[in-house]
């Protein structure tokens, strides 16, 4: 990889720029860490608990340890966390039809959610095909204010308007493909008190993907009755080929578990299947793999920002989850983007990416992920939906060293293509 002098000189100006936030995310991450530890100490995790099972499985240890460590880190009561969960959206299904019947209404408060629960909520996609609308399951939203913070004062009126039939409110974390803000745990504990003060009964769901270990607290812990993941993205670690968790409150997690399953089952069975080594040692890397993705992010931020793109968030920001997005504010843009990303890949980096139509999705998307577990957005990633602005959005990193060079791939390939000029 050859490299031009200007973008290298770039690189080593943003790292010696960045060495406050350096410092902090290593605060953050030891705090984590230690977090992780008491929690396999506490449940006295062990050799035997790597052991794989097959069949119903109605007595695995090693699965029930994992869940009792996982619903400690998430400072939640208990936790599913599965192999057979295959993505976030996955998760994210699970938990709705958890909790949802008919006639009770999800209510979104961080405005729409990410693209793929559109056709899972039935905003999209074919009438009959099983969304929550065909159940007989209402959707409304409120959207964020223009400055990131939640509209309390409509989110009153609909909850009072709706009654009892405000069954879950809906917070996704991260911006995702939206133009704003992350969300911060406080903010979402601040959210959690006041829809509780108005309706107790009421859950108060959180997307978490993306932003598990970037503080060192998670929703939970501030009251959130349910917070929902994927293993592929930040508790991972990198180590978990698949699965996603769901943690919450004791009621939350045997609800949602009967959808896992099946009513009168829940938690209680399922085959690990060889997988359960896996997700603790991702579980175990997890708050150090999250501060290399974050540090990443960082530098990102701070070398297309200098070159003169709109950086979300900017790179002397306080950050909320791994997401860095970079407004490239055309097609050929985003696509030269995330090609110099997949170039500077472990894995396919001989291979072009171009958009199309994923599932789930209603505009192309171009990905570049040349990832040791396919999709990976813990590994390093880059992706946008092929849209105005144009924003390509960047996360992940298993080491810092590799992200750092894939970022300068990805300009040195923008630099030849002529989108940018040094």
């Amino acid at each position: 990889m050859i490299f031009s002098k200007k973008i290298q000189d770039l690189a080593l100006e943003a790292e010696s720029a960045l060495a406050a936030q350096y410092q902090h995310i290593d605060e953050v991450a030891f705090l984590n860490t230690q977090k992780v530890m008491d929690a396999f100490r506490t449940h006295r995790v062990s050799d035997s608990c790597f052991q794989s099972t097959s069949g119903y499985v109605y007595d695995d240890r090693g699965r029930e340890v994992l869940e009792e460590v996982w619903a400690d880190v998430m400072g939640a009561e208990a936790a599913v966390v599965r192999q057979t969960i295959i993505s976030g959206t996955h998760a994210l299904s699970i938990g709705l039809f958890g909790i949802l019947r008919p006639g009770d209404v999800m209510y979104s408060v961080a405005g729409k959610p990410y693209d793929t629960l559109e056709e899972v909520i039935g905003l999209s996609g074919t009438p009959g095909n099983g969304s929550l609308r065909d159940f007989g399951v209402d959707y409304d939203q409120t959207d964020l204010n223009p400055d990131g913070s939640f509209n309390f004062a409509e989110i009153e009126d609909k909850l009072r308007a709706l009654g009892k039939r405000a069954k879950m409110v809906f917070v996704q974390r991260s911006k995702g493909y939206l133009n704003r803000k992350t969300l911060s745990v406080d903010e979402i504990g601040e959210l959690v008190k006041f829809v509780k003060n108005i309706s107790p009964e009421t859950y108060v769901v959180v997307d978490n993907c993306y932003g598990e270990f970037v503080e060192t607290k998670e929703p939970c812990a501030v009251g959130a009755d349910l917070v929902i993941g994927s293993l592929i993205k930040n508790p991972g670690g990198g180590m978990a080929e698949t699965g996603g968790y769901l943690a919450g409150t004791r009621r939350a997690v045997e609800l949602v578990s009967y959808r896992m399953t099946s009513v009168g089952i829940g938690a209680e069975a399922g085959a690990t299947l060889g997988q359960n080594k896996s997700m603790f040692k991702g579980l175990f890397y997890a708050p150090h793999t999250v501060a290399q993705a974050l540090k990443t992010a960082h530098l990102a931020a701070y070398m297309f920002e200098k070159l003169g793109y709109v950086v979300e968030p900017r790179w002397n920001e306080e950050r909320h989850d791994i997401i860095q997005s970079v407004i490239m504010g055309s097609a050929e843009g985003l696509c030269a983007f995330c090609r110099g990303i997949q170039a500077g890949s472990p894995v396919d980096a001989y291979v072009t990416p171009e958009p199309w139509a994923m599932p789930g999705y209603g505009d192309q998307v171009i990905m570049a992920a040349g990832t040791f577990v396919q999709g990976s957005s813990i590994e390093l990633s880059a992706d946008g939906p092929i849209r105005p602005p144009y924003a390509g959005d960047f996360q992940g990193g298993l080491t810092w060293a590799h992200a750092k060079l894939g970022i300068l791939m990805s300009l040195q390939q923008m630099v030849d293509a002529g989108l940018v000029t040094l």
